[in-house]
């Protein structure tokens, strides 16, 4: 099963914090948020991830890369107008998910 992450919000409500750094990449415990998420999802047995970018998703990609070292494989869904919101990130990302079931999860939760 696959999974995918929603990374391309704007986190305007995180004011000067997200200024230059998007929320997701916002260091919990020594470690981006993200990258909490990333090792939970492994953990739970999830290797396909997809994860949507908008708002300085450049960085959220070079941070992540392919995911190999998180044990995982990770698609990017770009989204280059700006965020979609939940519906449209997940349309836009459907033809990287497939036809079958997955889980949708925010970046900016800590599992």
């Amino acid at each position: 099963m696959k999974a995918m992450i929603l990374a391309a919000g704007l986190g305007t409500r995180m004011g000067p914090l997200t200024r230059d750094l998007p929320k997701p990449l916002l260091p919990v415990d020594g470690k981006p948020l993200i990258m909490h998420l990333l090792e939970s999802l492994a953990a739970a047995g999830f290797v396909e991830l997809v994860v949507n970018l908008a708002y300085r998703g450049e960085a959220i990609e070079d941070a992540l890369g392919d995911g190999a070292r998180f044990g995982v494989h990770i698609a990017y869904s770009h989204e280059p107008d700006g965020p979609l919101g939940t519906g449209g990130g997940v349309q836009r990302a459907l033809p990287l998910l497939g036809p079958a079931p997955f889980v949708l999860v925010n970046a900016d939760v800590r599992s």
